[in-house]
């Protein structure tokens, strides 16, 4: 039996989405019916906390894994940045030297139980959000997130990781593919994500 541990903020959770429960939640019953086949057994844990920046990542994942450690072995997903790169009265909830180095700390964690470790793109948003205020105080600007995802790419390379590139997927179709706050997928949008992270999940499955 392995585990899979999903780190996030509300984009890992699955909110927005109330038919489908978002991409982890559908990889959860896809790998729960693959083991009522005969597959191996594959427990995958949604720990997506909405509005989570890595500021509250590396507070929590020394814990989280502890918590929860599989006899065969983890699989670890870090999906962060959205929330991150928000500026709020003008200054960044957390900048990109501290993202890095704030992933880097949670990667090391990781490395603790895991060989197989993942890092989630951040997606892209409407461009109608665009270097405007949002109803929740926060700005985003589409350039910061190219800035933080390259940060993300680096650290992959560095670290021998693995790279799962939402933000390309997205990228064309953006506007039909998130919800109407512009920042979180719709149910199309997650069900697209689930389908990319499928192939992920079948190599232990």
């Amino acid at each position: 039996m392995r585990y899979g541990l999903f780190f996030g903020d509300s984009i890992t959770y699955g909110e927005y989405d109330g038919v489908f429960g978002g991409w982890v939640d559908i990889l959860k019953r896809y790998a729960l019916q693959q083991f009522h086949e005969g597959k191996n057994e594959l427990i995958l844990f949604n720990l997506g906390i909405g509005g989570e920046t890595t500021d509250g990542l590396i507070k929590r994942i020394p814990h989280e894994l502890n918590a929860r450690n599989a006899a065969d072995g983890n699989i670890v997903f870090i999906a962060y940045g959205a929330n991150d790169l928000a500026a709020k009265e003008g200054e960044k909830l957390v900048n990109p030297e501290r993202f890095k180095s704030n992933i880097l700390t949670a990667v090391q964690h990781a490395k603790q139980f895991s060989r197989d470790i993942y890092l989630v793109s951040i997606l892209p948003f409407s461009s109608k959000l665009d270097g405007v205020v949002s109803v929740t105080g926060k700005m985003r600007v589409s350039g910061d997130v190219v800035v933080y995802n390259q940060i993300l790419k680096d650290i992959v390379i560095e670290n021998s990781l693995t790279y799962i590139d939402f933000y390309a997927a997205f990228l064309h179709d953006k506007e039909i593919l998130l919800s109407e706050d512009g920042v979180h997928p719709n149910e199309k949008g997650y069900g697209m994500m689930a389908e990319i992270a499928i192939p992920i999940i079948e190599k232990y499955l």
